[in-house]
């Protein structure tokens, strides 16, 4: 029973590999990618199939695989809860691969990720002489390592954007408030500053700017900029230029007031960051500077004793 168990997680694993491979690959993650597959293939694709004279003239991956595994894709969406669905697109969003990523080839991922870590498990207890409940126990674990490590390794990409974010946040408000002071409007001193830096923020002042010449309000824009970062300083430099619109004040003190807040805010992590490594450090020190020292010291009068004994 337990073969047959292995044996058809594995085959799954196959499937959800060649699955992601073709979801990744092959068929369009979006419906922006879609459209824009459409206007730029769409006339070519429709002289190609107007000159066909049979089915088989049609490629088999547009015929058979890209159709088979869309209903697959929407079969999937369509049972899983909305709640998670959501919550998923928004840690994609949040990550920065919105576009790039999507939810169903994150879940197929997720899948393929217990599936592969249950075949580890339990190739590396066949040859072990283990009662059946600890083996049962460590496929558990294996399953739950598996589950839990797509979801570690996307947490792990949303915290690294966020302090490349806090980072870059000081630097691009200094340069902001120069080039207000110096004239430029708002949206232009951002354009300028886009234009010479890169970064995660930059992305999102990008979109930001590509948001308002679309037809948004910048109210809204500034809004949906802070929700895509996720961090307290970025919300509250949105918060103030949206109520020094509001208010009519001059937006270059409420920058100027902003740089000096970022700047002040980022020297208070630093030094939080300095509170906090002598406890960082106890671990390290116990386990491989501890251990050295011991070896150094007392080796040689243990050596001395036994030799004397």
């Amino acid at each position: 029973m337990l073969v047959l168990v292995i044996s058809a997680a594995g085959a799954l694993a196959i499937f959800l590999l060649l699955y992601f491979l073709i979801k990744t690959q092959i068929v369009p993650d979006t419906q922006m990618h879609q459209r824009l597959r459409k206007l730029k293939y769409g006339s070519q694709v429709q002289a190609e199939r107007e000159t066909a004279k049979n089915l088989a003239d049609i490629p088999f991956v547009e015929r058979t695989i890209t159709p088979f595994f869309r209903s697959v894709t929407e079969t999937l969406t369509s049972l899983a809860p909305k709640s998670i669905h959501d919550q998923l697109e928004r840690r994609i969003m949040l990550a920065g691969k919105q576009g790039v990523w999507s939810v169903t080839a994150f879940v197929c991922g997720w899948v393929l990720s217990v599936a592969a870590c249950l075949l580890i498990a339990f190739f590396l207890l066949s040859d072990a002489d283990l009662p059946f409940i600890q083996r049962a126990a460590l496929l558990v674990l294996g399953g739950v390592v598996g589950a839990l490590l797509p979801f570690a390794l996307l947490n792990s990409i949303i915290r690294e954007r966020q302090k490349q974010i806090l980072r870059q946040l000081p630097e691009f408000l200094d340069l902001l408030c120069v080039s207000v002071q110096a004239g430029l409007s708002f949206d232009s001193g951002i354009a300028k500053i886009v234009d010479r830096m890169k970064g995660p923020f930059i992305e999102e002042c990008q979109r930001m700017q590509r948001d308002v010449r679309m037809g948004m309000m910048r109210k809204r824009s500034l809004q949906q900029m802070a929700r895509r970062c996720d961090v307290q300083e970025v919300y509250l430099f949105t918060t103030a230029i949206i109520q020094a619109e509001r208010l009519g004040t001059s937006i270059a003190n409420t920058l100027v007031i902003q740089a000096d807040n970022m700047r002040e805010r980022r020297r208070q992590s630093a030094k939080a960051e300095a509170l906090r490594a002598p406890v960082k450090i106890v671990f390290p020190l116990v386990l491989f500077i501890f251990p050295a020292l011991f070896v150094i010291v007392l080796l040689p009068t243990l050596l001395f004793l036994l030799k004397n004994m």
